[in-house]
Protein backbone atom coordinates (compact mmCIF):
# COMPACT_ATOMS: atom_id res chain seq x y z
CA UNK A 1 0.00 0.00 0.00
CA UNK A 2 1.55 3.43 -0.73
CA UNK A 3 0.80 7.36 -0.16
CA UNK A 4 -0.08 9.07 -3.26
CA UNK A 5 -0.03 13.00 -2.77
CA UNK A 6 -3.08 14.03 -4.62
CA UNK A 7 -2.89 17.24 -6.87
CA UNK A 8 -4.17 20.07 -5.24
CA UNK A 9 -7.74 20.73 -5.82
CA UNK A 10 -8.11 24.32 -3.84
CA UNK A 11 -5.29 25.24 -1.86
CA UNK A 12 -3.57 21.42 -1.13
CA UNK A 13 -4.71 18.51 -0.50
CA UNK A 14 -6.98 17.75 2.11
CA UNK A 15 -5.06 14.64 2.84
CA UNK A 16 -3.17 11.72 1.95
CA UNK A 17 -4.87 9.31 -0.66
CA UNK A 18 -4.15 5.22 0.10
CA UNK A 19 -4.02 3.97 -3.77
CA UNK A 20 -4.12 0.05 -4.69
CA UNK A 21 -4.03 -0.08 -8.07
CA UNK A 22 -4.81 -3.55 -9.84
CA UNK A 23 -4.57 -5.42 -13.39
CA UNK A 24 -4.68 -2.50 -16.44
CA UNK A 25 -5.96 -4.60 -18.81
CA UNK A 26 -8.91 -5.49 -17.06
CA UNK A 27 -12.18 -3.53 -17.00
CA UNK A 28 -12.31 -1.54 -14.00
CA UNK A 29 -13.75 0.93 -12.16
CA UNK A 30 -11.74 3.41 -9.78
CA UNK A 31 -13.60 3.87 -6.03
CA UNK A 32 -13.02 5.82 -3.33
CA UNK A 33 -14.37 5.32 -0.07
CA UNK A 34 -14.35 8.85 2.02
CA UNK A 35 -12.94 8.36 6.04
CA UNK A 36 -13.68 12.01 7.35
CA UNK A 37 -15.90 13.64 10.30
CA UNK A 38 -19.00 16.03 10.09
CA UNK A 39 -18.73 19.59 10.76
CA UNK A 40 -21.50 19.01 13.57
CA UNK A 41 -24.50 21.40 13.44
CA UNK A 42 -23.24 22.93 10.84
CA UNK A 43 -24.90 21.32 7.56
CA UNK A 44 -23.47 23.83 5.05
CA UNK A 45 -19.98 23.64 6.25
CA UNK A 46 -20.64 19.98 6.26
CA UNK A 47 -21.38 20.27 2.25
CA UNK A 48 -18.53 22.80 1.52
CA UNK A 49 -16.39 20.05 3.34
CA UNK A 50 -17.83 17.49 1.23
CA UNK A 51 -17.16 18.64 -2.15
CA UNK A 52 -13.70 19.72 -1.54
CA UNK A 53 -13.07 15.65 -1.09
CA UNK A 54 -14.86 14.73 -3.71
CA UNK A 55 -13.26 17.07 -6.00
CA UNK A 56 -9.97 15.65 -4.95
CA UNK A 57 -11.11 11.72 -5.09
CA UNK A 58 -12.41 13.08 -8.70
CA UNK A 59 -8.62 14.63 -9.11
CA UNK A 60 -7.53 11.45 -8.84
CA UNK A 61 -10.04 9.69 -11.56
CA UNK A 62 -12.28 7.72 -9.04
CA UNK A 63 -15.72 7.17 -10.75
CA UNK A 64 -17.39 6.36 -7.60
CA UNK A 65 -17.20 7.91 -4.43
CA UNK A 66 -18.94 6.52 -0.68
CA UNK A 67 -19.00 8.85 2.10
CA UNK A 68 -20.03 7.32 5.53
CA UNK A 69 -23.18 7.47 7.43
CA UNK A 70 -25.01 10.10 8.55
CA UNK A 71 -21.97 12.63 7.00
CA UNK A 72 -24.90 15.04 6.42
CA UNK A 73 -26.74 15.80 9.40
CA UNK A 74 -24.04 13.80 11.99
CA UNK A 75 -24.11 11.34 13.58
CA UNK A 76 -24.95 12.19 17.25
CA UNK A 77 -22.24 9.36 18.77
CA UNK A 78 -22.68 9.95 22.80
CA UNK A 79 -25.36 11.79 23.21
CA UNK A 80 -28.65 10.07 25.26
CA UNK A 81 -30.79 12.66 24.15
CA UNK A 82 -32.08 13.35 27.76
CA UNK A 83 -33.72 9.94 27.47
CA UNK A 84 -34.29 7.38 30.39
CA UNK A 85 -37.45 4.66 31.16
CA UNK A 86 -40.52 7.19 31.51
CA UNK A 87 -38.52 10.63 31.69
CA UNK A 88 -37.24 13.14 28.86
CA UNK A 89 -35.55 16.06 29.83
CA UNK A 90 -36.07 20.03 28.52
CA UNK A 91 -32.10 19.85 27.62
CA UNK A 92 -32.26 16.60 25.63
CA UNK A 93 -35.46 17.90 23.91
CA UNK A 94 -33.79 21.10 22.96
CA UNK A 95 -30.51 18.94 21.66
CA UNK A 96 -33.60 17.43 19.12
CA UNK A 97 -34.17 20.19 17.99
CA UNK A 98 -30.93 21.06 17.17
CA UNK A 99 -30.25 17.89 15.65
CA UNK A 100 -33.42 18.27 13.43
CA UNK A 101 -32.46 21.39 12.07
CA UNK A 102 -28.84 19.93 11.07
CA UNK A 103 -31.19 17.72 8.92
CA UNK A 104 -32.39 17.93 4.87
CA UNK A 105 -34.86 17.35 3.09
CA UNK A 106 -35.27 14.59 0.39
CA UNK A 107 -35.79 16.09 -2.03
CA UNK A 108 -34.66 19.49 -1.12
CA UNK A 109 -31.84 22.22 -1.38
CA UNK A 110 -29.28 20.23 -0.45
CA UNK A 111 -30.17 17.48 -2.34
CA UNK A 112 -30.22 19.58 -5.41
CA UNK A 113 -26.51 20.77 -4.59
CA UNK A 114 -25.06 17.28 -3.91
CA UNK A 115 -26.35 16.27 -7.05
CA UNK A 116 -24.39 19.00 -8.63
CA UNK A 117 -21.79 18.36 -7.19
CA UNK A 118 -21.49 14.53 -8.52
CA UNK A 119 -22.71 16.30 -12.33
CA UNK A 120 -19.69 19.00 -11.60
CA UNK A 121 -17.14 16.07 -10.60
CA UNK A 122 -18.55 13.08 -13.20
CA UNK A 123 -18.60 10.75 -10.74
CA UNK A 124 -21.51 8.27 -9.00
CA UNK A 125 -22.23 9.71 -5.62
CA UNK A 126 -23.37 7.81 -2.11
CA UNK A 127 -23.73 9.74 0.47
CA UNK A 128 -24.57 9.01 3.87
CA UNK A 129 -27.50 11.67 5.75
CA UNK A 130 -30.07 12.22 8.08
CA UNK A 131 -33.26 12.66 6.33
CA UNK A 132 -35.68 14.74 7.58
CA UNK A 133 -39.50 13.86 6.76
CA UNK A 134 -42.00 16.28 8.94
CA UNK A 135 -40.76 15.95 12.57
CA UNK A 136 -39.56 12.17 11.86
CA UNK A 137 -35.91 11.25 10.89
CA UNK A 138 -34.46 8.72 8.64
CA UNK A 139 -30.65 7.30 8.62
CA UNK A 140 -30.68 7.45 4.75
CA UNK A 141 -28.51 7.38 2.03
CA UNK A 142 -28.57 9.09 -0.80
CA UNK A 143 -27.19 7.77 -4.67
CA UNK A 144 -26.18 10.09 -7.15
CA UNK A 145 -25.16 9.51 -11.15
CA UNK A 146 -22.48 11.04 -12.69
CA UNK A 147 -24.75 13.56 -14.76
CA UNK A 148 -25.82 14.82 -11.81
CA UNK A 149 -28.98 13.20 -11.24
CA UNK A 150 -30.86 12.39 -7.98
CA UNK A 151 -31.49 8.36 -8.29
CA UNK A 152 -32.87 7.87 -5.11
CA UNK A 153 -32.26 6.99 -1.32
CA UNK A 154 -32.31 3.81 0.79
CA UNK A 155 -33.52 4.39 4.55
CA UNK A 156 -32.20 2.33 7.18
CA UNK A 157 -34.85 -0.20 8.45
CA UNK A 158 -33.95 -0.61 11.62
CA UNK A 159 -32.19 1.71 13.86
CA UNK A 160 -29.66 0.67 16.22
CA UNK A 161 -30.38 0.72 19.75
CA UNK A 162 -30.39 4.66 21.56
CA UNK A 163 -30.76 5.06 17.46
CA UNK A 164 -34.31 3.95 17.77
CA UNK A 165 -35.23 7.30 19.96
CA UNK A 166 -34.05 9.67 16.92
CA UNK A 167 -34.71 7.56 13.84
CA UNK A 168 -37.92 6.24 12.45
CA UNK A 169 -37.62 2.81 10.54
CA UNK A 170 -37.59 2.54 6.78
CA UNK A 171 -39.60 0.59 5.11
CA UNK A 172 -39.51 -2.20 2.03
CA UNK A 173 -39.57 0.40 -0.57
CA UNK A 174 -36.24 2.08 -0.32
CA UNK A 175 -33.79 -1.06 -0.80
CA UNK A 176 -32.50 0.11 -4.46
CA UNK A 177 -29.82 -1.21 -6.36
CA UNK A 178 -28.86 0.57 -9.51
CA UNK A 179 -27.75 -0.41 -12.75
CA UNK A 180 -25.35 2.11 -13.88
CA UNK A 181 -22.14 1.99 -16.14
CA UNK A 182 -19.61 1.37 -12.89
CA UNK A 183 -21.65 -1.92 -11.78
CA UNK A 184 -24.85 -2.10 -9.92
CA UNK A 185 -24.67 -0.25 -6.68
CA UNK A 186 -26.50 -0.43 -3.61
CA UNK A 187 -26.79 -0.33 0.19
CA UNK A 188 -26.98 -0.70 3.78
CA UNK A 189 -26.09 1.39 6.73
CA UNK A 190 -24.12 0.03 9.67
CA UNK A 191 -25.37 -2.79 11.49
CA UNK A 192 -28.58 -3.82 8.73
CA UNK A 193 -25.73 -5.00 7.01
CA UNK A 194 -25.85 -7.54 9.80
CA UNK A 195 -29.09 -8.62 8.62
CA UNK A 196 -29.11 -12.10 6.40
CA UNK A 197 -32.76 -11.41 4.66
CA UNK A 198 -31.53 -7.74 4.39
CA UNK A 199 -28.48 -8.93 2.65
CA UNK A 200 -30.21 -11.98 0.68
CA UNK A 201 -32.77 -9.24 -0.88
CA UNK A 202 -29.91 -7.11 -2.27
CA UNK A 203 -28.13 -10.10 -3.90
CA UNK A 204 -31.59 -10.84 -5.77
CA UNK A 205 -31.08 -7.51 -6.81
CA UNK A 206 -27.88 -8.03 -8.02
CA UNK A 207 -26.07 -6.04 -6.74
CA UNK A 208 -22.56 -6.01 -7.61
CA UNK A 209 -20.86 -3.25 -5.73
CA UNK A 210 -22.38 -3.01 -2.25
CA UNK A 211 -21.81 0.00 -0.05
CA UNK A 212 -21.64 -0.11 3.70
CA UNK A 213 -21.80 3.53 5.16
CA UNK A 214 -20.89 3.20 8.88
CA UNK A 215 -20.49 4.36 12.78
CA UNK A 216 -18.13 0.96 13.37
CA UNK A 217 -14.89 1.29 13.99
CA UNK A 218 -14.25 -2.11 15.94
CA UNK A 219 -11.83 -4.32 14.44
CA UNK A 220 -14.69 -7.31 14.31
CA UNK A 221 -16.55 -4.94 11.99
CA UNK A 222 -14.13 -5.86 9.44
CA UNK A 223 -14.98 -9.66 9.70
CA UNK A 224 -19.01 -8.81 8.44
CA UNK A 225 -17.49 -6.61 5.59
CA UNK A 226 -15.18 -9.78 4.39
CA UNK A 227 -18.27 -12.44 5.37
CA UNK A 228 -20.44 -10.37 2.94
CA UNK A 229 -18.20 -9.57 0.13
CA UNK A 230 -17.75 -13.74 -0.31
CA UNK A 231 -21.34 -14.20 0.57
CA UNK A 232 -22.61 -11.72 -1.93
CA UNK A 233 -19.90 -12.04 -4.80
CA UNK A 234 -19.39 -8.57 -4.07
CA UNK A 235 -16.96 -5.38 -3.97
CA UNK A 236 -18.20 -4.13 -0.25
CA UNK A 237 -17.53 -0.40 0.18
CA UNK A 238 -17.59 0.34 3.55
CA UNK A 239 -17.04 4.39 4.72
CA UNK A 240 -16.59 5.56 8.52
CA UNK A 241 -16.10 8.91 9.82
CA UNK A 242 -12.89 9.76 11.69
CA UNK A 243 -13.72 11.96 14.73
CA UNK A 244 -12.33 13.21 17.64
CA UNK A 245 -13.69 14.95 20.50
CA UNK A 246 -13.39 18.84 19.15
CA UNK A 247 -15.42 17.80 15.86
CA UNK A 248 -18.18 17.92 18.25
CA UNK A 249 -19.47 20.78 20.02
CA UNK A 250 -17.81 22.05 23.33
CA UNK A 251 -19.20 20.81 26.55
CA UNK A 252 -22.11 21.60 27.94
CA UNK A 253 -23.44 22.18 24.32
CA UNK A 254 -22.80 18.96 23.18
CA UNK A 255 -22.08 15.98 26.24
CA UNK A 256 -20.48 12.43 25.86
CA UNK A 257 -22.70 10.81 28.21
CA UNK A 258 -20.78 8.42 30.56
CA UNK A 259 -17.62 9.61 29.40
CA UNK A 260 -16.96 12.87 28.45
CA UNK A 261 -15.13 13.61 31.62
CA UNK A 262 -11.96 11.10 30.46
CA UNK A 263 -12.11 13.00 26.69
CA UNK A 264 -9.67 15.45 25.88
CA UNK A 265 -10.74 17.77 22.22
CA UNK A 266 -7.75 15.51 20.92
CA UNK A 267 -9.34 11.97 22.06
CA UNK A 268 -10.54 9.75 19.13
CA UNK A 269 -14.22 8.99 19.22
CA UNK A 270 -14.29 7.20 16.28
CA UNK A 271 -11.26 5.73 14.72
CA UNK A 272 -12.70 4.64 11.36
CA UNK A 273 -11.61 1.52 9.73
CA UNK A 274 -13.32 2.46 5.85
CA UNK A 275 -11.82 -0.57 3.77
CA UNK A 276 -12.58 -1.92 0.48
CA UNK A 277 -13.11 -5.91 -0.40
CA UNK A 278 -13.33 -7.61 -3.41
CA UNK A 279 -15.38 -10.83 -4.22
CA UNK A 280 -13.05 -12.94 -3.30
CA UNK A 281 -12.49 -11.28 -0.30
CA UNK A 282 -9.11 -9.74 -0.68
CA UNK A 283 -8.37 -6.39 1.22
CA UNK A 284 -8.02 -3.73 -1.89
CA UNK A 285 -7.12 -0.62 0.34
CA UNK A 286 -7.53 0.06 4.52
CA UNK A 287 -8.80 -0.57 6.32
CA UNK A 288 -7.53 2.89 8.06
CA UNK A 289 -7.76 3.51 11.83
CA UNK A 290 -4.85 6.61 11.27
CA UNK A 291 -7.29 9.95 10.79
CA UNK A 292 -9.05 12.02 8.01
CA UNK A 293 -8.54 9.89 4.11
CA UNK A 294 -9.66 8.82 0.84
CA UNK A 295 -9.67 5.50 0.83
CA UNK A 296 -9.28 4.28 -3.34
CA UNK A 297 -9.00 1.21 -4.94
CA UNK A 298 -9.31 -0.30 -8.76
CA UNK A 299 -12.15 -2.47 -8.84
CA UNK A 300 -12.15 -5.37 -11.71
CA UNK A 301 -15.18 -5.89 -12.11
CA UNK A 302 -14.48 -9.56 -13.67
CA UNK A 303 -14.06 -10.83 -10.33
CA UNK A 304 -17.87 -10.77 -9.82
CA UNK A 305 -17.94 -13.59 -12.12
CA UNK A 306 -15.34 -15.51 -11.07
CA UNK A 307 -16.46 -15.59 -7.37
CA UNK A 308 -19.90 -15.86 -8.61
CA UNK A 309 -18.40 -19.08 -10.48
CA UNK A 310 -17.82 -20.68 -6.68
CA UNK A 311 -20.56 -19.32 -4.93
CA UNK A 312 -23.93 -17.64 -6.23
CA UNK A 313 -26.22 -17.03 -3.53
CA UNK A 314 -29.45 -16.26 -5.16
CA UNK A 315 -28.51 -18.68 -8.12
CA UNK A 316 -27.23 -21.98 -8.80
CA UNK A 317 -25.99 -21.98 -5.01
CA UNK A 318 -29.74 -21.76 -3.94
CA UNK A 319 -32.32 -23.80 -2.62
CA UNK A 320 -35.48 -22.18 -3.44
CA UNK A 321 -38.07 -25.07 -2.98
CA UNK A 322 -36.38 -25.26 0.79
CA UNK A 323 -35.89 -21.80 1.76
CA UNK A 324 -37.66 -18.72 0.31
CA UNK A 325 -37.82 -14.94 1.04
CA UNK A 326 -40.79 -12.51 0.70
CA UNK A 327 -39.86 -9.24 0.39
CA UNK A 328 -42.53 -6.59 1.27
CA UNK A 329 -41.12 -3.73 -1.17
CA UNK A 330 -44.71 -1.39 -1.48
CA UNK A 331 -44.28 1.85 0.83
CA UNK A 332 -46.31 1.88 3.57
CA UNK A 333 -48.30 4.88 5.59
CA UNK A 334 -49.81 5.40 8.69
CA UNK A 335 -52.22 6.73 7.20
CA UNK A 336 -54.75 6.18 3.83
CA UNK A 337 -57.55 8.97 3.09
CA UNK A 338 -60.18 6.27 0.90
CA UNK A 339 -61.42 9.96 -0.87
CA UNK A 340 -58.11 9.85 -2.54
CA UNK A 341 -58.70 5.94 -4.12
CA UNK A 342 -62.35 7.11 -4.74
CA UNK A 343 -61.23 10.26 -6.76
CA UNK A 344 -58.92 8.18 -8.14
CA UNK A 345 -61.03 5.11 -9.41
CA UNK A 346 -63.78 8.65 -10.31
CA UNK A 347 -61.36 9.45 -12.71
CA UNK A 348 -60.85 5.76 -14.37
CA UNK A 349 -64.23 5.45 -15.19
CA UNK A 350 -65.12 9.50 -16.67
Amino acid sequence: MALVAPQSVNDGPLFAEVDMGSDSNATTVRATVVQASTIFYDTPATLDKAERLLAEAASHGSQLVVFPEAFVGGYPRGSNFGVCVGNRTAKGKEEFRKYHAAAIDVPGPEVDRLAAMAGKYKVYLVMGVIERDGYTLYCTVLFFDCQGRYLGKHRKIMPTAMERIIWGFGDGSTIPVFETPVGKIGAAICWENRMPLLRTAMYAKGVEIYCAPTADAREVWQASMTHIALEGGCFVLSANQFCRRRDYPPPPEYVFSGTEEDLTPDSVVCAGGSVIISPSGAVLAGPNYEGEALISADLDLGEIARAKFDFDVVGHYSRPEVLSLTVRDLPTSPVVFTSASSRSEDSLKS
